[in-house]
């Protein structure tokens, strides 16, 4: 029972950063793995980042490991993605997730609750 909201999408060049937001409402951000999805045109919906409820534990997707930084503000109830050295191949609709905690890690097929993207474009 939560909604959540992205921004910060916009078109960079290669090499350049981006900084993605989630607002989430409609229930405590506490109790809610939240994570980051991203699906390119004739390319299925990928994993991309996970956090745990805390924000101690994280998961990434081998592509984007050492590139990307996942956080979490659970005060402001945002979840954030930091991506750095974007690549063309980054270009992608980007969406946060969310699903209840349970063991750890997730897996990418337990987020129920999905934003609406933000389009990421990169060019080189």
């Amino acid at each position: 029972q939560v909604q959540l909201v992205e921004s910060g999408g916009g078109s960079v060049q290669a090499g350049g950063s981006l900084r993605l937001s989630c607002v989430v409402s409609g229930d405590t951000v506490r109790g809610y793995y939240l994570a980051w999805f991203r699906q390119a045109p004739g390319k299925e919906r990928e994993g991309v980042a996970a956090i745990s409820t805390s924000g101690a534990l994280r998961n990434y997707a081998d592509s984007v490991k050492g590139r990307f930084t996942i956080s979490r503000d659970n005060a402001k109830n945002t979840l954030f993605l930091q991506m750095n050295s974007l690549k063309p191949e980054d270009t992608a609709m980007y969406y946060c997730a969310a699903r209840r905690s349970g063991s750890w890690p997730p897996s990418w097929t337990d987020f129920g609750y999905w934003g609406q993207g933000t389009q990421v474009t990169v060019s080189s």
